[in-house]
């Protein structure tokens, strides 16, 4: 195999696996500077000049029953990536994250003899434990983002690398909280809350409604205060269109959650992404009634939280599918707001989760790993 004749094809969905896919493009290209890429990604990777397959829109759902009405699309994605990938014949296929989709996708490129890196495990210590069975059987190489993850694969006798999480080299704010506030509309004297309702469109619809009622009640027990939402890239308006009464940005989550004082955050990255911001924060999420009653038959945790998982005991609230009121919200982020010995609590808490993820250079230890076995062409053997 000649040096700078690798090829890589890569999958990966939603905007943080789109974020760390981009990343890791950058930083194979470093190495390998003729490297090919063809995806299967978002707006991120497709800047990084990868021969895009297909984009994800569409296919972002959570939600076990959700994920039914995107089937057909879903099966026409599946069935596009693998014609790529008999065409171009990659080096190595990486999956990020996105298990619903790529795991349906690990069988296939297995039986085309492609070697395997899966980067971001699916959360199996939280639910759906059997799924390691078809780790075991496709993965060559597993890349880890939480301390807790390895001795999971360790045990299952899986090749695993912690490499740490991308998002501490990802996230900063791009000029300063004044300039960032002013820019945005806001008085950077008063205080700031901040909405993130999460990255998926059906995600959004079930829980921005909520804190959007939440908004009148703060304001009623904290005068002055002022809401600023964080949209991710790539949504539709309409997704928003209730929103008009609070400010509103795209893509500029590191500067909201920078400036802000208190984040109500969408269970998912954006609560690490808050976490390393050190911003206090809420936890909330909701799903529709039937895939919250299956989840809770197979879910083996009992916080949600990334943040809380990592710690490895409850540092922020999380507020859960009933418990999602809009008075739930406003009494926690007025509590916040008003006690600086219960923010300041949770900030130290916060340090601790950060210093937990590992230190900066996770991006370049995953890109090692990936041009370790694209050049060795290791693979599982049936």
């Amino acid at each position: 195999m000649t040096i700078g004749g690798l090829r890589v094809l890569l999958s990966c969905g939603e905007a943080s696996g789109d974020l760390y896919a981009a990343a890791l493009i950058r930083a194979l290209r470093t190495r390998e500077p003729h490297l090919h890429v063809t995806a299967f990604g978002g707006p991120r990777v497709a800047a990084e000049g990868a021969t895009i397959v297909g984009t994800y829109e569409g296919l972002t759902v959570t939600g076990l029953t959700e994920a039914l009405f995107v089937l057909r699309q879903s099966l026409a994605m599946l069935n596009r990536i693998e014609a790529a990938a008999r065409e171009q014949k990659p080096d190595v296929f990486v999956a990020i994250d996105f298990p619903d989709f790529n795991f349906r996708l690990l069988p296939r490129m297995r039986k085309l003899g492609i070697p395997i890196v899966y980067y971001i495990s699916p959360q199996l210590w939280a639910w759906r434990p059997k799924r390691i069975q078809t780790i075991q059987r496709y993965v060559d190489k597993m890349l880890v983002i939480f301390p807790f993850e390895r001795e999971l694969y360790e045990r299952a006798d899986v090749p695993v690398e912690f490499v740490g999480h991308p998002l501490i080299e990802l996230v900063g704010a791009r000029t300063s909280r004044e300039d960032f506030l002013r820019s945005a509309g806001l008085d950077p004297a008063r205080p700031v809350v901040a909405l993130l309702p999460g990255s998926r469109p059906n995600e959004i619809r079930h829980v921005l409604p909520t804190l959007l009622a939440a908004v009148p009640k703060i304001t009623a027990a904290v005068p002055g205060v002022q809401f600023l939402l964080a949209r991710a890239p790539g949504l539709h308006d309409e997704l928003f269109a209730a929103a008009s009464q609070v400010r509103s940005v795209v893509s500029q989550s590191d500067d909201v959650l920078a400036a802000c004082d208190v984040a109500i955050v969408a269970s998912g990255t954006a609560t690490v992404q808050t976490a390393l911001h050190d911003t206090p924060m809420v936890i909330v999420y909701r799903v529709s009634s039937l895939t919250y009653a299956i989840a809770r038959r197979l879910v083996g945790v009992s916080t949600f939280g990334m943040v809380n998982l990592v710690a490895g005991k409850s540092i922020v609230k999380e507020l859960i599918q009933h418990e999602l009121t809009a008075e739930s919200v406003a009494a926690e982020t007025v509590a916040l707001l008003t006690s600086p010995t219960r923010a300041d609590a949770m900030r130290r808490d916060l340090l601790d989760v950060k210093a937990k993820l590992g230190g900066a250079g996770a991006t370049a230890r995953a890109a090692e790993a990936v041009l370790g076995v694209a050049r060795s062409g290791q693979r599982k053997i049936d």
